[in-house]
């Protein structure tokens, strides 16, 4: 549901009659006949349009400008219904913070199609330039709408991964136009009840019913990787990766762009504000990240336990395969002074964050790192391969994340270390 209209009014007849004819598919309207009522539907769900009727028990003007007070970073849409025609009575109500006046009786068609005209505006004033999707200022406030719902449907945080480096490759404009194709794919998989908006340039929020979001997830996924390759030269789409450009991002391999879904159905017991509930899934998402190809993550309701989803222990380890004993432990040394952890020996079962790797003379690294790569507990860890032998297409074709050609400074190491930690 993508917008929502308050109306305050105590009368019974003809507030339903005004609910009836705007209430749809993508507006929904509540009705408040008290004021304590009113005022609790306007902090916990931050309606779009205000409605407020002369029928209330406290003077039309001052209860305008108290709505204004309390809404003042939201800005919603003030309507005031009244009886009167007169002039001063709607100065007076106007300055008081209302954005309208409307005199009673309202023709019914007019009423609606008022209604729609400011829910326009409010929209479109709200909306991304390049996407045209409803803005973090408009999610954030959906977001809390969900938090405040008796009935809590499903929210899917979707991000495009890569998407940086593959700007950085293929400019801004390529850029745009993979997250054009993206909303269109994406909004082909959605109907008119389920939110689409932006939270960035990269990061999108999906709210659809719980019986959906699986569903529209494995699509989403499917779909992407299906197209992800035409967005690359043919080169590149055959080699199926490609190289950051610059003499010191020449051995970075970066895969090709892919999404992550972390989702949410229905277990919101412990998340108070939407601060929290996007903390919870950009959480969601990161689990779902895999080295290349696109994944999802969804947190559930267990019929037994409190949390669906726990928390993985942060890995700050580091493997190091060096033949040279004097660089081997120089590296060592340098890396516990930068606070990681050095592992001795390789266990497959609990595998490290990174492996540093030399090829030696006989490249029998290459073949020790293409190993690595076909272990499942390792899709995750990455991997540095040093070598004397300066073939880039040799080191990354066996699925290392970077080459980095001997001699090298430390220094660089140690930045590329940090940067492949946090991706």
């Amino acid at each position: 549901m993508l917008s929502t209209v308050l109306i305050i009014d105590k009368r019974k007849e003809l507030p339903a009659k005004y609910k009836k004819s705007v209430e749809n598919e993508q507006t929904g309207v509540i009705i408040a006949r008290k004021l304590k009522d009113a005022l609790k539907y306007i902090q916990t769900i931050e309606p779009d349009i205000i409605l407020v009727s002369d029928s209330i028990e406290e003077d039309l003007a001052s209860f305008c400008a108290k709505i204004r007070t309390l809404t003042y970073d939201t800005r919603p849409i003030i309507i005031a219904l009244s009886k009167s025609a007169e002039s001063e009575d709607r100065i007076k109500v106007l300055e008081s913070g209302a954005d309208d006046f409307w005199s009673e009786p309202v023709n019914i068609d007019e009423f609606k199609t008022r209604i729609k005209a400011h829910l326009r505006r409010d929209i479109e004033s709200n909306l991304d330039n390049k996407t045209l999707l409803p803005n973090k200022k408009y999610v954030h406030k959906a977001l809390k709408r969900v938090l405040n719902s008796e009935s809590k449907p499903a929210v899917l945080l979707v991000g495009v991964k890569n998407f940086d480096n593959y700007k950085k490759i293929y400019s801004q404009v390529a850029g745009d136009k993979l997250i054009q194709t993206f909303v269109a794919i994406t909004k082909s998989a959605l109907d008119n009840t389920d939110f689409l908006g932006q939270l960035d340039e990269n990061n999108f929020i999906i709210i659809t019913n719980p019986y959906s979001a699986e569903k529209i997830a494995e699509f989403l996924t499917f779909a992407f990787d299906t197209v992800a390759p035409k967005f690359y030269s043919s080169y590149d789409a055959k080699r199926g990766y490609t190289l950051l450009k610059g003499d010191r991002m020449a051995g970075m391999r970066v895969n090709f762009v892919s999404i992550l879904i972390g989702g949410i159905i229905d277990n919101y017991e412990l998340i108070k504000k939407p601060d929290e509930l996007m903390e919870r899934l950009f959480y969601i998402k990161n689990i779902a990240k895999i080295p290349s190809g696109s994944n999802y993550a969804i947190d559930r309701v267990k019929l037994t336990g409190s949390n669906s989803i726990q928390l993985d222990e942060i890995k700050n380890n580091i493997f190091i395969h060096e033949p040279d004993e004097a660089l081997a432990l120089l590296l060592r040394t340098t890396f516990e002074l930068q606070g990681y952890d050095i592992v001795n020996t390789l266990d497959i079962n609990s595998p490290p964050a990174l492996l540093i790797i030399d090829s030696g003379e006989d490249m029998s690294g290459l073949d020790f790192c293409r190993e690595i790569k076909k272990q499942l507990n390792f899709v995750n860890t990455k991997i540095i391969v040093t070598t004397s032998t300066h073939d880039k297409s040799a080191v990354l074709n066996t699925g290392a994340d970077l080459y980095l050609p001997k001699p090298y400074e430390i220094s660089d190491l140690i930045r590329w270390v940090e940067y492949l930690m946090k991706t």
